[in-house]
């Protein structure tokens, strides 16, 4: 049996195509289809929607309702935990992944010595700006936080119950869920696809979301910013040191005439930005592992409902 996990928020105009879409997903799966909805704190009305239309619905499912929006990836691991098939997938509510990517990641887990398949975007039906901005966004990743993610980022992906049970075992917040399937190795494999327009509503995948989402991942798996500072750090020494000498070598010579007060203001300046970019480095790495200490729920679902014959 497949487990199908989808997180949803702010998908309530998506809803009745989604639910056409699994139901045909079911039916070319020979009804071996556990879905798993987690609503992820979402203000619209996609819980009550769900809960009353799954019960109509020809496939198993679960409805989880988180008690606020945790994020998409805190409610893929709330759903990976609450599936009961052999194999997962995770896809997005709003079908702009097509659904018949599943049944392709699903065929290489039961045909193929695979543990991960994970969905590389060849393509995407978006504005032009839209496009580019995610171009250099995934880039910028692939560059400094995982070389080997795809060029054109990564929204789905499929896994055999191993490779789920491993992944759940990386309980960290603020953290990257992407990331971490990298990070894990085991047999990956890739399969491409084009990105569909979005039909209906528009994206939660905020600007802010995604600088928040580039800065959990740099945090959590490179030290980067570190190294950064190193270097910064190494090089204003350098040049403070040359740039003593030159003030000795005019000083006794006479050659020129030393004001000094505005390089002297321009120096301290200068130094007190990158001791507060220092500090807020580190301290953004400290405050992670002191986050981690707590040992809070990643997610906290509020209700977990079964239908069909999901609870059997």
């Amino acid at each position: 049996m497949l487990t199908l996990v989808i997180p949803v928020y702010r998908n309530e105009n998506n809803l009745p195509d989604l639910l056409a879409a699994i139901a045909g997903l079911n039916n070319q799966l020979d009804k071996a289809l556990d879905v798993v909805f987690v609503v992820d704190g979402s203000p619209d009305r996609c819980y009550e929607l769900l809960h009353k239309q799954l019960p109509l619905q020809p496939f198993r499912s679960t409805l989880v309702l988180l008690s606020k929006n945790f994020g998409s990836f805190m409610a893929i691991r709330t759903g990976l935990q609450h599936g009961k098939g052999e194999r997962f997938a995770v896809m997005a509510a709003d079908l702009q992944e097509p659904p018949e990517l599943i049944l392709v990641m699903n065929q290489v887990l039961l045909h193929q010595n695979i543990d991960v398949v994970v969905g590389a975007r060849e393509g995407r039906q978006d504005p032009w700006m839209s496009r580019m901005a995610s171009k250099i966004y995934w880039g910028l990743y692939r560059r400094y936080v995982i070389p080997e993610i795809p060029a054109g980022g990564v929204d789905i992906f499929a896994c055999n119950k191993t490779f789920r049970n491993r992944l759940l075992t990386l309980e960290e917040h603020h953290s990257s869920l992407m990331a971490q399937i990298f990070w894990l190795g085991y047999r990956r494999r890739l399969v491409t696809y084009s990105r569909q327009r979005r039909l209906h509503g528009q994206s939660a995948w905020t600007l802010g979301k995604k600088i928040n989402y580039m800065m959990d991942s740099i945090f959590s798996f490179t030290d980067l910013p570190i190294k950064l500072l190193i270097r910064v750090g190494a090089l204003g020494s350098g040049m403070a040191v040359l740039l003593g000498m030159l003030t000795l070598f005019v000083k006794f010579t006479g050659t020129t005439e030393i004001p000094g007060y505005a390089m002297i203001m321009l120096t301290i300046t200068f130094l007190g930005c990158l001791i507060l970019l220092g500090l807020g480095t580190v301290g953004s790495y400290a405050w992670r592992t002191y986050e981690n200490s707590k040992n809070r729920p990643l997610a906290i679902p509020m209700r977990v409902e079964a239908f069909g014959d999901a609870d059997e």
